[in-house]
């Protein structure tokens, strides 16, 4: 199969990460009962500026797989380093929009000593993803990561006509979608991914359980941290073990990792067991290392790492 005929479409944000963290917790300054009259400062003697965004992402990790990732996306002016960096690792720019009027999307991340996080999130030129029409493209695959909400809509109505499967995967996005907009989505959709907190919100919103959204979908995966993740398909629940990571340094873009790891699989015809698999490897690996795109393993130790938890190889 061609690289172009493995072409995956990353619908989701193109962002400029700034990353900090507390050597504290969060939840020794947060109080339940002064919550009404939240005011608290956290000094964070570190901080680096990362290329992110759900889209550069889950790209990233699908080019170190050997992939073929196509970024959709909308970003600003001041896109040109990162634009740069994705020149050099040799990912396909043609659906990236640079909009000379607005700055590109911009994530403040805060960590704490337990890896929880605190965010605050500038649209920027995110705001105008939905005019990046997508309809005239192909591929084998594609995601609808957090973006703008008229954006995911969109794309997947785009999706949907041109008949080329998706992950639909709620994230961030998750403040605006209710429970008519998820069972839309969802429709269009012919997977569902999500976190475990993820999930159980999606349950409240829909008034369903993940078993019966599964009905209506291809395979539903819930990621559950350091305990691996779940797989709902042909009304099976396959519970998937975790990769132990040689260490846990930030989980910033973990879950895109995650994404990437089962679209390559999907993308290559694996069966939906390993390709949910090879999201839990691509997890531990990220989480190993500072900031989402830093990570650098060789496609021999993603394969080692794969053989050794699971004790099959996919690629042969």
């Amino acid at each position: 199969m061609s690289e172009q005929s493995k072409e995956v479409l990353i619908c989701g944000s193109l962002a400029f990460d700034t990353i900090t963290r507390f050597d504290g917790y969060f939840k020794d300054h947060i109080l339940a009962d002064t919550i009404h009259s939240l005011s608290v400062s956290f000094l964070v003697p570190t901080m680096r500026k990362e290329f992110g965004g759900c889209a550069g992402n889950i790209a990233y990790n699908l080019h170190l797989l050997g992939g073929a990732p196509v970024p959709v996306a909308a970003v600003g002016r001041d896109f040109g380093d990162y634009q740069q960096h994705f020149e050099k690792l040799g990912i396909k720019q043609r659906r990236i929009a640079v909009l000379e009027d607005v700055f590109t999307a911009q994530c403040h991340i805060t960590t704490d000593l337990s890896g929880n996080q605190i965010s605050a999130f500038h649209p920027g030129a995110m705001s105008f993803a939905a005019d990046n029409d997508i309809s005239q493209e192909q591929a084998v695959w594609a995601i609808v990561a957090p973006d703008a909400k008229d954006a995911m809509f969109k794309h997947a109505e785009r999706l949907h006509a041109a008949a080329i499967p998706f992950i639909f995967d709620l994230g961030q996005a998750m403040p605006l979608f209710d429970g008519n907009d998820l069972e839309a989505m969802i429709k269009l959709a012919r997977v569902l991914t999500a976190n475990d907190y993820e999930m159980a919100v999606i349950e409240q919103r829909t008034a369903k359980s993940v078993e019966e959204l599964a009905k209506g979908l291809e395979a539903i995966i819930v990621t559950l941290g350091a305990e691996g993740s779940v797989l709902y398909h042909q009304g099976e629940k396959i519970a998937i073990k975790p990769v132990a990571p040689t260490a846990i340094e930030d989980p910033t873009g973990c879950g895109d990792a995650h994404r990437a790891g089962v679209l390559y699989g999907l993308s290559c015809d694996w069966s939906w067991l390993d390709s949910a698999r090879l999201g839990n490897v691509m997890g531990s690996i990220k989480i190993a290392s500072g900031g989402p795109q830093n990570h650098q393993p060789s496609l021999e130790e993603i394969q080692r790492l794969f053989i050794e938890n699971y004790g099959n190889n996919p690629w042969q």
